[in-house]
């Protein structure tokens, strides 16, 4: 199975334009019977400014001064649906942008989206979207860190073909804050994300609330979703493998061979430094950092099932 095909969260490339983590939901539509359960954002809570507000429905009175914004969106996988009837029926603008009466009689900007706060941001987005992948959206760290939809994400515009992301692709977007997972990726040992054979979602939930973001409850079982082989159970366990993949391996990248944490040998000496055996580097040259060191005889350093595999050789 190809890495591309291994990440859920967003559509394969084979998918429509604008496909992706909301696209997807977007495309697909949802019956119309459904659509009346969607929550309705209360205004007045979020923007006391609003209070007494009604809905104009009436996208050419926004097009009169915001002319090059509503014909961007009008490319968009809102837009599209907003034209074949599967949107709320607050009209293109004030499904997202609230009552906008007493914003058109006078123009200010305690109406605007900068006005409210990232959880309240969200909670706008999430009258459509609350469901799937973006449950655990309120106990996240994004959240946390104010961290909004529109952070990530571009709904007046289309620049990414999926996920209506605000970076053409999901690496970019999530490099604008994580600068040192930027580093990591370009050393020299690291998953395929930039050759585009996986992206940052394939391992994390970026709307989830699992520890590290990840698509899993554990490190490990996240790892496995990919790495079968490894997932045990092992006649003879590893114990360091047992309680985490990244006791030995950074996952974002390293200058050492196979993502690991340290060279091949020095990895095994933080914990295997008992004298008398030739994996001190004084006694033999196998466990010179250049070379295989003790993976020379303890191949299966992730588990054995042999009978004779107690040390992990066979």
């Amino acid at each position: 199975m190809r890495w591309a095909q291994r990440s859920p969260m967003f559509a394969p490339r084979r998918m429509a334009r604008g496909t992706g983590v909301l696209g997807v939901a977007l495309l697909c539509g949802m019956p119309r019977e459904m659509q009346a359960q969607k929550s309705q954002v209360d205004w007045e809570a979020l923007n006391p400014a609003f209070q007494g507000a009604t809905y104009v429905n009436d996208v050419q009175v926004c097009q009169a001064c915001h002319e090059d914004a509503v014909r961007a969106f009008g490319e968009t996988p809102h837009a599209r649906l907003f034209r074949a009837g599967r949107m709320p029926d607050r009209g293109e603008c004030e499904s997202c942008h609230g009552p906008r009466s007493k914003h058109i009689e006078s123009p200010g900007r305690e109406f605007a989206w900068a006005s409210l706060s990232a959880d309240q941001q969200s909670t706008v987005c999430l009258q459509c979207h609350e469901g799937g992948a973006r449950m655990g959206w309120k106990a996240g760290a994004h959240l946390s860190a104010d961290v909004s939809c529109a952070s990530c994400h571009d709904v007046m515009a289309a620049r990414s073909e999926r996920a209506m992301l605000a970076r053409a692709q999901v690496p970019e977007t999530c490099y604008t804050c994580h600068a040192a997972t930027r580093a990591q990726m370009a050393k020299s040992s690291h998953h395929p994300v930039r050759e585009g054979a996986m992206d940052c979602a394939s391992c994390h939930n970026p709307h989830g609330a699992a520890p590290g973001l990840l698509r899993t409850a554990t490190v490990n079982e996240t790892c496995v979703s990919c790495h079968a082989e490894k997932r045990g159970p092992f006649v003879w366990e590893h114990a360091p493998v047992r309680e985490s993949c990244a006791t030995c391996h950074e996952p974002h990248g390293s200058a050492n061979r196979n993502l690991l944490t340290r060279k091949d040998a020095f990895l095994c000496l933080q914990c295997h430094s008992y004298g008398g055996h030739i994996n001190l580097p004084r006694y033999n040259r196998t466990s010179n950092p250049y070379g295989s060191g003790c993976v020379n005889c303890h191949m299966s350093v992730h588990g054995s099932n042999h009978p004779s595999g107690a040390k992990l050789t066979r």
